[in-house]
Order: C-alpha cells, then sequence, then structure tokens
C-alpha cells in the first residue's frame, strides 16, 4: 500500500512540473513584430522581411510553376493544400488554437523562425536573450531553416544557411 501511494505520489509530483513548464505560446502576427522592429537604427527587420521571398512564400504558391507541378501531381490547389502550405504559411503550419494574432495572408512570417512571440514580445523581455528564450524565442540555426529548404521541397536549390 505504501509503495502503491508513494508510486502516486510520484506520479502527481512529476504531472504537476510538466504542466507547470508545458507553457504555450501563441502567435502573434507580424504586425505586432513591426511595433519594434521597423527602425533603420535597429535594423529594420521588418521592412527587410516585408521585400522577402518568405512574406511572399504563400503568393508564390499562385505562380505558374507552381500550378504546373501541382497539376502534374495530382494536387488541386497548391495555395491549399496542406503539403504545400506547411512551408510557405505559417498561419497554416501551427494549429488552429496558437494562431492569436497571426494572419493567413502573411506566408512565411517572423515567427517561423523566431518562435511564436506572445510571451516574449514586450521590450522588457526582449532586452534580455536569455529570459526571451525562456518565453519562446528561437535564435534561427540552419536547422530551422532545413525544416522546409531541404530536398523534400520540389524546387530545392542548395540551401546556404551562412549566405542568408
Amino acid at each position: 500500500m505504501l509503495i502503491k501511494k508513494s508510486f502516486m505520489l510520484v506520479a502527481l509530483i512529476i504531472f504537476a512540473v510538466i504542466t507547470a513548464s508545458a507553457q504555450t505560446f501563441k502567435y502573434i502576427g507580424a504586425d505586432k513584430c513591426k511595433m519594434c522592429h521597423n527602425k533603420p537604427a535597429t535594423g529594420d527587420q521588418y521592412a527587410k522581411w516585408a521585400s522577402s521571398l518568405h512574406a511572399k512564400a504563400l503568393k508564390s504558391l499562385s505562380s505558374q510553376a507552381s500550378l504546373d507541378y501541382a497539376k502534374k501531381n495530382g494536387i488541386a490547389d497548391p495555395a491549399k493544400d496542406a503539403k504545400c502550405l506547411k512551408c510557405h504559411s505559417t498561419f497554416d503550419a501551427v494549429a488552429a488554437n496558437l494562431r492569436g494574432g497571426i494572419l493567413a495572408t502573411e506566408g512565411v512570417s517572423c515567427e517561423a523562425c523566431h518562435g511564436p512571440g506572445s510571451a516574449y514580445k514586450s521590450p522588457t523581455i526582449m532586452k534580455d536573450l536569455a529570459l526571451s528564450k525562456k518565453n519562446g524565442l528561437i535564435e534561427p540555426t540552419k536547422e530551422v531553416c532545413l525544416k522546409c529548404h531541404n530536398k523534400d521541397n520540389p524546387f530545392f536549390k542548395e540551401f546556404n544557411f551562412e549566405a542568408s
């Protein structure tokens, strides 16, 4: 009986620790990132993203090359196909309950590479890298990029992380 109670107590403690540490961060959308990341003096990251292929990734699924590929491979509409959207749309790549303020039209948003920003978006947290990471910030690595920039992509081109 004592062993059974001890086991249940240990299981309860493990469940409590896992539950307490399992935070669910939500995606806030590029417009929220823009509020702080839009100044030339600090790198103007939002403008760089907005003019990048990442921002246009969703629209690229309507290009003639994408439509031709889709037709040859039995995909009715690449702009609506989950296999395509998982890399071309951050909105479509995440669970609906995590979408928060992210828009379906954003393409590959800031948060695809940096993680959902709901808990690290405040300037106080963003000034502390360790605290930002604790609150969901991801520093992009080659592995993060290779989730989409890989040979499973039908338009794959060799990816050079250092040059990106």
